[in-house]
């Protein structure tokens, strides 16, 4: 594959598209945000991996041409949104109870956080839960479509360092002593805010039409 295959005008649009959507705030930012915050760089790290790994999983699916089947057969879509909605239902209780929650509390759950593991199952199923991200990915690889077909083999692996870098960038950045200090002050603050974002992200995606 020739290097002209990763910069063509097609693939350059489609991996735009792609970094304006990773960067843009979002429940998953939000959520590298808060673990980078609480627990650390690794922590936050295997999370973000997590995200990764889940949007690329709909990258390969949609660039078979699966996702276009997945898309027509509605009960699919139901059930993702489903599950998606509830999950950040779930994740919004949690922030909600982090937030009044006392400062001590806080403090001993940052001390034993989850296991590595753990954090990349559930960086991957926030992301795999959202029936968004199909079409997200479905437009993506129409975008990085050209004459020859070639470009689809280029817009995965480049915007897998895409979302590396994005996703990483947001761990390493939260996870820095002035970050954690930050939110040891606003703590209250920015568990509210995350519970507010995933309870109207988890309403949004519940109330999203299937059609």
């Amino acid at each position: 594959m020739s290097i002209n295959t990763f910069f063509s005008a097609n693939l350059l649009l489609a991996y735009t598209a792609y970094f304006v959507g990773v960067a843009s705030p979002g429940p998953s930012n939000l959520a590298i945000l808060s673990i980078a915050a609480k627990h650390g760089r690794k922590a936050a790290l295997a999370f973000a991996l997590g995200v990764i790994s889940g949007s690329m999983c709909w990258a390969v699916i949609a660039a078979v041409g699966v996702s276009a089947a997945l898309v027509a057969w509605s009960h699919f879509l139901v059930a993702i949104k489903i599950f998606g909605g509830v999950y950040l239902l779930w994740l919004a209780f949690k922030s909600g109870r982090n937030a009044l929650g006392t400062a001590a509390g806080a403090a001993a759950k940052a001390v034993q956080p989850e296991k590595l593991s753990s954090l990349y199952a559930r960086g991957a199923l926030l992301h795999l839960t959202n029936p968004k991200a199909i079409l997200v990915w479905v437009s993506i690889v129409a975008l990085s479509a050209n004459g020859a077909g070639s470009a689809h083999g280029a817009v995965i692996p480049g915007c897998a360092v895409i979302g590396c870098l994005v996703f990483g960038g947001y761990a390493l950045l939260f996870s820095m002593d002035a970050a954690r200090r930050f939110y040891v002050r606003t703590r209250r603050a920015l568990e509210g805010g995350l519970a507010v974002v995933f309870g109207v992200a988890g309403l949004r995606l519940l109330a999203w039409p299937s059609k």
